[in-house]
């Protein structure tokens, strides 16, 4: 039935994906490459250890805190409109963050990179909900955006080195300016306008809430996975799991919400969520320490560790690329259970390898497997809502994210710690220092103080508790990440192929809002 089949996209709309992807690309660039940059600004600002880690964090921070209320703007006032707005503060808060004087001034920059970094995922995002409205053109627009992406983190290394290596330390900010400013002469010309033209007035005290949840539990979150279990960390998190729930209650009662909870109604879009926020969770807390081991374990630099986990993101982008292909011909459900599946199987090989090569092949396993589920899950979380809240859905996606990140760096990161502690605290040899008991970072940074024989022995034993630690997160992530294949198979049988319904759509099974 023709009145049920969804319009296709035609070249203009592929072309504005390419001026989406740009930006989407050297962003992704951008953010990477602070990580190298960070030991430069520091000889330069000479910033305190808080201020380094403010200027790490802020950026996630703001970022998460306004996700959700810069997706439900664009449904309102344009996403289209709403991302240029947001490319302008992107590059004024580059060009401020590339030429800062004070550690407070680059805060300030990276505050002002959040929150403009904020409208514009949801908005491109939503954009490409609302441009590509045949699945199978969606599931492959989506699929390029997230390739970008993950090219970004790839290249950010390579990229990275040459301009620390030729530059000052503020030029790794100005590589998104260039995408910027061609999306915003390009951006008007070949991206459609979408809003809800039904769309009431932005409810503020949703807004303050929203912030309120989310970012004393992302703070709560971090400070946990930093400093354990203490009582600022563990306020915080309550205080923001207490403001969701008042958030959630006060979005219930509203006749036109922030955020439109009955989204969570569909059961594909509730499980594609779930799912991909768990897959966030785990292997990204075991790419943190394989990062870690790869730099503190191994020896390598910040670069060459980079430079290790290249084939692993090689490994993420092929499987994005073939994933929507696939789901032309194979049900989503079967191709993210199997996914999931072949992503355990990287896990277990991480558990059993203590080598830089087993590690990486591990991980790009992982990387293998999760492209299914980044590229489907994303395409039914967008595809379950109207055009007109597409942006709302990008949003949810997206925190969920950083949620996701965050949340496994806090319960991973403890649970390598704790077996870290309970590992060399019956293999260090008499005079170790207290520092070694803690960290691997603490125990490097005492060797060299130490007599060579006791500095080898200590080392030796930090190194192996780390390895013991980064194990056992990898062996609990393989069980649960099977569980999300379970859950998967079960719950998303009901979505056929990509592309196959379009002329009679099934409304997917509902079950409860949570």
């Amino acid at each position: 039935m023709n009145e049920t089949t969804p319009p296709k996209a035609g070249a203009r709309e592929w072309i504005g994906l390419a001026v989406l992807a740009l930006p989407s690309l050297l962003v992704a660039i951008d953010l990477f490459v602070l990580l190298l940059a960070l030991p430069h600004l520091s000889a330069d600002l000479a910033p305190t250890n808080n201020e380094q880690l403010w200027i790490l964090d802020v950026y996630g921070f703001l970022l998460a805190g306004f996700m959700i209320t810069m997706g439900t703007l664009g449904d309102r006032i344009g996403k289209r409109r709403l991302m240029l707005i947001g490319a302008v503060g992107f590059v004024a808060a580059s060009v401020l963050a590339a030429y800062s004087t004070s550690p407070e001034m680059l805060i300030v920059a990276r505050a002002l990179l959040g929150i403009a970094g904020a409208s514009l995922g949801p908005t491109m995002l939503g954009l490409i909900g609302s441009m590509f409205r045949d699945p199978r053109q969606r599931t492959t627009a989506i699929g390029t955006w997230v390739v970008c992406m993950m090219g970004g983190i790839a290249l950010g290394p390579l990229v990275g080195g040459v301009m620390l290596e030729h530059f000052w330390w503020g030029s790794v900010f100005l590589l998104g300016v260039p995408a910027m400013v061609l999306l915003l002469i390009l951006g008007p010309i070949l991206l459609p306008e979408h809003r809800n033209p039904n769309a009431g007035r932005l409810d503020l005290a949703s807004v303050a809430l929203s912030l309120a949840a989310i970012l004393p539990a992302i703070y709560g979150l971090k400070e946990l996975a930093r400093n354990g279990w203490e009582l600022e960390a563990v306020a915080a998190l309550a205080f923001g799991v207490t403001m969701g729930v008042l958030f959630v209650r006060r979005q219930r009662r509203l006749a036109d919400p922030l955020l439109d909870l009955r989204l969570f109604a569909n059961r594909a879009f509730a499980t594609a969520l779930s799912c991909m926020l768990i897959n966030t969770m785990l292997p990204g807390a075991t790419m943190v320490l394989l990062t870690q081991f790869l730099q503190l374990v191994e020896g390598l630099t910040p670069l060459g560790a980079g430079l290790a986990l290249v084939p692993a993101a090689f490994a993420g982008i092929v499987s994005v690329q073939l994933a929507p292909l696939a789901a032309r011909r194979v049900r989503p459900a079967h191709l993210i259970s199997a996914g999931m599946v072949v992503a355990a199987t990287g896990l277990f090989v991480i558990t059993q390898s203590d080598t830089a090569v087993g590690l990486v092949a591990g991980f790009s396993l992982i990387n293998l497997g999760a492209g299914p589920l980044i590229t489907l899950g994303t395409n039914i979380v967008v595809g379950a809502a109207p055009p007109e809240k597409a942006g709302s859905a990008a949003s949810v996606s997206q925190v969920s994210n950083e949620f996701g990140f965050a949340l496994g760096i806090a319960t991973m990161g403890s649970l390598a710690a704790a077996v870290y502690r309970a590992d060399v605290a019956g293999t260090l040899p008499p005079g170790a220092p207290a520092a070694a008991r803690d960290t691997l970072a603490g125990a490097a940074a005492a060797v060299p103080q130490l007599p060579a024989p006791l500095g080898e022995a200590v080392l030796a034993s930090a190194r192996a508790g780390f390895t013991s630690g980064l194990h056992t997160v990898a062996a609990v992530s393989a069980v649960l990440v099977l569980g999300v294949a379970v859950v998967s198979l079960v719950l998303l049988r009901q979505v056929p192929p990509v592309g196959a319904a379009t002329t009679a759509p099934a409304e997917p099974e509902a079950v409860p809002a949570a």
